[in-house]
């Protein structure tokens, strides 16, 4: 048979082919598309996405991301009960993470006296202070014999340049126990009252890694207290009761939310906050998922005995994400362990001194295998480089010989970090979790303190990023106030509060800054598949600010507005 007969033959053949499958192709029927519950179109998205940076439309429906890109195309999700959001020229981000607080601070902002200098509070003088903790006595309808508590205090910031002595608070509360904490939460100021409650005597001796300060010439407590002589008493302190504290933190949480967190941390949690949380949660009260990092010393309690372990999954919004180690205290409050003495000596006037850290070496290299071999992830309070040294010295113990297993550990605030130190967080995978609100906040006592060589680099995300690590941003709340956008703010332009810009080879661009509290916070919580940026099939947490931060001027990073919060793809916060 010729060739063009064989063809012939054929055509029938592939003709029949052809017209069924056209048949099959019409009688499958279509895939039908959800439509979205809501559309937001008309202003900028910032989707924190490198694949697709900007987007036109967003398309929600079941609390998660369907459609993300041009605007014709997303409004074909369009059905008849989507709410179509019109951004109006606003600008639509992912929900901010939260790098590291504190949520049970949400009790004492509100059960305390602010004594906060500005911008973050009303005092500038001890009498300020003191009439702060006047009107919680007043407010609260103190008792004699309970205790009056403040918190945010900074005594570099008063005009004293220094706190209330224990006399002047004696005079002004002589029925009352008063207990000021330090702006840095590390330590705090205490009247006789306070003192004697919890047996602070000329007897008592100065524990390892913490600070009792003494009135001169004598071993009488003036009332300062710090690190390990502070956190023992801290920890047992009166507080409202189980109902109260429950109500405290549904009303509180309002904090977070008009502050666009959509995830937020509880760094540093006790046993029975824990517990708390577990009601709070199982009762459907909480708006935003919360991360709790139980503190080391909980770890038999928490875990019933057992190695700690990461939970996986959210339990009505709360998980267990790791553990929390403490190995140093706070530059600002002069008690984070450096290599280098201190410019202006110690807290309690000591010469020399370099701070010390929280407990010993052997104990935090136990600790950490501890977490290392349950598989917790582990996070690690560390401010000075002496500090840090004792995170990476533990870590090298810890890593069965092989330290640059990545194992999602973070080094929480790592702000003195040196570049060698940085350069090891790089090859072992350690992620840093900064805290450039100190540039502000803290930068000038910084300097003072330890010079403008040491000081200029603290929190430096631009030699992070460029090691090809993923730093993250944060506030400690209540260290500083929950306040993203000002978080954002101080990682571009890192000025002091006299002006001076501290460190700009460490500045970085607004949407770095954007990424460090949204995807990468993420990634440290490993939830980047569902979180932190806007992707069809993540979650719909979302957050619409007044402006976008890589458009306005720098300088006016600090002055958008958080207008409204989304979590999975509800309200739960609206200016």
């Amino acid at each position: 048979m010729t060739s063009f007969g064989r063809h012939r033959l054929l055509l029938p053949i592939l003709g029949w082919i052809f017209i069924t499958s056209l048949v099959g192709l019409t009688a499958e029927p279509a895939v039908e598309r959800p439509p979205a519950d809501r559309l937001y179109v008309g202003g900028t998205i910032l989707t924190v996405n490198d694949a697709q940076p900007r987007a036109e439309a967003v398309a929600v429906a079941g609390g998660r991301i369907i459609a993300v890109g041009k605007k014709a195309d997303v409004l074909a999700r369009r059905g008849e009960q989507t709410e179509v959001v019109d951004l109006a020229g606003r600008t639509l981000v992912p929900g901010f993470i939260d790098g590291h607080s504190h949520f049970f601070s949400l009790i004492d902002v509100q059960t305390q006296a602010l004594c906060a200098s500005p911008p973050a509070g009303p005092c500038r003088s001890v009498a300020d202070v003191i009439t702060a903790l006047e009107r919680i006595k007043e407010r609260r309808k103190i008792g004699p014999g309970e205790f009056v508590m403040g918190f945010g205090c900074d005594p570099d910031l008063l005009a004293e340049k220094r706190f209330p002595t224990k006399a002047e608070l004696d005079r002004a509360f002589p029925d009352n126990p008063v207990f000021i904490v330090h702006v840095s939460g590390h330590g705090a100021k205490l009247n006789s009252k306070a003192l004697a409650a919890y047996s602070v005597t000329a007897a008592t001796p100065t524990p390892v890694g913490g600070v009792i300060g003494r009135e001169a010439g004598t071993q009488e407590p003036d009332g300062l207290l710090f690190e390990t002589a502070f956190m023992p008493i801290f920890a047992k302190l009166p507080s409202p009761g189980d109902d109260e504290l429950i109500a405290i933190l549904e009303s509180g949480q309002d904090l977070y939310l008009r502050a666009g967190i959509t995830t937020a941390q509880e760094g540093a949690t006790m046993k029975h906050q824990i517990d708390l949380l577990r009601v709070f949660a199982d009762r459907g009260s909480l708006k935003l998922d919360l991360v709790a990092l139980p503190f080391i010393t909980e770890i038999d309690a928490v875990f019933a005995g057992k190695l700690p372990a990461n939970e996986p999954d959210y339990r009505n919004r709360l998980r267990i994400g790791g553990v929390k180690i403490v190995t140093d205290g706070s530059p600002q409050g002069k008690t984070a362990a450096f290599t280098t003495p201190y410019l202006t000596g110690g807290p309690a006037g000591q010469k020399g001194w370099r701070g010390e850290l929280s407990f010993p070496q052997a104990q935090i290299n136990d600790w950490v295998k501890q977490v290392y071999d349950g598989g917790a992830t582990l996070f690690v309070h560390c401010n000075g480089d002496a500090a840090i040294d004792s995170l990476l010295e533990a870590h090298r113990f810890a890593s069965a010989g092989d330290p640059t297993k990545p194992r999602g550990t973070v080094g929480i605030h790592s702000q003195f970090i040196r570049p060698d130190q940085l350069e090891k967080y790089a090859a072992w995978h350690i992620t840093p979790s900064f805290f450039t609100l100190h540039c502000f906040y803290f930068g000038d006592t910084h300097v003072a303190n330890r010079g403008a060589a040491q000081a200029g680099p603290i929190s430096p995300m631009k030699s992070a990023l460029a090691l090809g690590l993923h730093p993250t941003n944060h506030t400690d709340f209540n260290v500083s106030p929950l306040d993203q956008l000002f978080t954002i703010h101080t990682a571009v332009n890192r000025q002091t509060r006299s002006g001076v810009i501290l460190g700009e080879a460490e500045r970085i661009g607004p949407l770095e800054a954007l990424r460090a509290i949204t995807l990468d916070g993420a990634r440290m919580y490993g939830e980047e598949n569902t979180k932190g940026s806007i992707e069809p099939g993540k979650l719909a947490d979302l957050v619409i600010l007044s402006a976008d931060p890589t458009a306005v001027p720098a300088a006016e990073i600090e002055t958008i507005e958080v207008l409204e919060t989304i979590k999975e793809g509800k309200t739960v916060w609206k200016k």
